[in-house]
């Protein structure tokens, strides 16, 4: 992931839900085409942030047993307001069902209480060593890296090699 659209994780329930937010600044780089005299939040980066939450939420229900968490699907989108510089989406993920290799999460993006956009997500889970041996060096990396971002926007997270030090 090269950029976060979830600031914040606000409430984490492993195996049931989780509800973050992105406070959309005005100095990010896609409002200046989208659209200049108006700008606002693309509705693709909308799901994108659902998509994010919904991650997160999979990898800590699972105690990170999958490298790869992915959007596989996007269904029942259904969009309301724009999103303006300056206002919060507050974002929320809930486990619907589960397989061995995919979640389905009922998603959320609200302002004020007000639904801006909802849809539902199958997100696929695997290791890169599920799909070929030479990968597998790579799990146990990304998964630490993992720890280490989710400990920058969940206050209540502590990453697994500082909990051996402490």
């Amino acid at each position: 992931m090269k950029f976060s659209l979830i600031d914040r994780i606000d409430e984490l329930e492993p195996g049931k839900r989780i509800r973050g937010s992105k406070v959309l600044a005005m100095a990010e780089e896609y409002l200046r085409d989208h659209f200049p005299k108006f700008p606002v939040m693309p509705g693709v980066l909308m799901i994108e942030a659902m998509t994010q939450a919904s991650a997160w939420l999979v990898r800590v229900s699972e105690d990170f047993a999958h490298s790869m968490v992915l959007l596989k699907e996007v269904k029942h989108v259904k969009f309301g307001k724009f999103l303006q510089p300056g206002q919060t989406l507050v974002v929320t993920a809930t486990m619907v069902s589960e397989t061995e290799h995919e979640v389905v999460l009922k998603t959320e993006g609200t302002i004020d209480g007000e639904t801006r956009i909802r849809a539902q997500l199958t997100m696929a889970r695997y290791n890169l060593g599920d799909l070929s041996e030479s990968q597998a060096v790579f799990d146990s990396k990304l998964i630490e890296r993992l720890r280490e971002e989710l400990a920058l926007i969940w206050d209540q997270y502590i990453p697994e090699r500082d909990q051996k030090t402490n």
